[in-house]
C-alpha cells in the first residue's frame, strides 16, 4: 500500500477507536434507526449521538436518511460487518483464555 492509501486506513480505524461509535455501529447491526432511537439503545445524549454518526456518516460507514423531522441511519459498508466479528473473536478469545488462566 502506499502512504495515501495507508492514511486512509489509519483514518478508518480512528473513527472505530471511539467506544460510543463501536456501540452505535452495534445497534446499527439490527437495521436502520432513527437518532432518538440510536440514542436510547446506546445510553447517549441525542447531541452526542448526532455528532458521533456525523464521524461515522463522513467516513462512510452509514448512510443517513431523512424522513420529516426524524433522520435514520444504516449501515453502509457492509465489511463493518467482517471486521466487528474479527476483532470481536478475537477479543472474546484473548478474554477467554485470559479468565481460564487465571482460573487455573
Amino acid at each position: 500500500m502506499n502512504d495515501e492509501a495507508l492514511q486512509l486506513v489509519a483514518r478508518r480505524f480512528a473513527v472505530l477507536a471511539e467506544p460510543m461509535r463501536l456501540r452505535l455501529l452495534q445497534a446499527l447491526f439490527e437495521g436502520e434507526l432513527a437518532v432518538g432511537a440510536l440514542a436510547e439503545a446506546t445510553g447517549g445524549t441525542h447531541a452526542n449521538v448526532s455528532r458521533h454518526l456525523q464521524t461515522l456518516a463522513e467516513a462512510g460507514l452509514v448512510s443517513r436518511r431523512k424522513e420529516g423531522l426524524q433522520v435514520f441511519y444504516a449501515i453502509a459498508d457492509p465489511s463493518i460487518f467482517a471486521l466487528c466479528e474479527l476483532v470481536c473473536g478475537s477479543v472474546g478469545k484473548h478474554l477467554q483464555a485470559r479468565a481460564d488462566a487465571l482460573g487455573s
